[in-house]
């Protein structure tokens, strides 16, 4: 246990400029998305572009897609949080989807997890100038499910908590095992904040539930 504290002391003591400044844009995106503010967006966008490094040096290709598509939907919500709320409307409320809908999402990730750790799996024959990527299904997960998460954080569900707990929990294993501490500490730290943030919403007179 004393080994496993100074690995974490001297990897924070040697820490890279990219990861500490995902760190600190990671925790302000959730900070400003608990509070239901719309700075929750650049600095997502901030995330994402430090992101884009980290990911391609450890070779987490999904990730790095991942991260793709979490520009463009970033840069979309951000737009869709200021001029997607009714004329009668302060602020975007917070909502939820129904049964069914909840049933088709979740099919829908389900069915992009296998079909996208399938091509991670593969993706050194398709680009042979590419190492083979790690933990590609464990990737695809994380991918798929955040791209859900992030959809419905756009479209202001409240239900965007229960797919950010359950990558945030499996991204923490995925970086400690990579060995990239402090994202898996970040992620360590979503997982406590997507719960407040569950709560929280929870307790907004924004919420308007079905």
């Amino acid at each position: 246990m004393n080994q496993f504290f100074n690995d974490i002391i001297n990897y924070a003591l040697s820490i890279d400029l990219y990861e500490l400044a995902g760190l600190v844009f990671g925790l302000l995106a959730v900070w400003y998305l608990i509070k239901e503010s719309v700075l929750t967006w650049p600095a997502g966008i901030l995330y994402v572009l430090v992101s884009f490094v980290v990911f391609w040096e450890i070779r987490l290709y999904g990730d790095l897609l991942l991260h793709v598509i979490f520009l463009i939907l970033n840069i979309y919500g951000w737009y869709f949080w200021i001029h997607g709320k009714k004329k009668d409307e302060k602020e975007l409320p917070i909502t939820n989807y129904s049964s069914k809908q909840n049933f088709s999402l979740l099919l829908l990730s389900t069915i992009g997890i296998i079909f996208f750790g399938y091509f991670l799996a593969n993706i050194h024959f398709i680009w042979s100038h590419m190492e083979p990527a790690a933990l590609p299904y464990w990737d695809a997960t994380t991918s798929i499910l955040s791209v859900t998460g992030i959809w419905l954080m756009i479209k202001k569900k409240i239900e965007n908590w229960y797919y950010w707990f359950a990558v945030d929990v499996l991204a923490c294993g995925i970086y400690f095992y990579k060995g990239i501490y402090f994202y898996s500490f970040l992620y360590g730290v979503y997982i406590v904040m997507a719960v407040s943030g569950y709560l929280a919403w929870k307790k907004s007179p924004n919420l308007h539930l079905r």
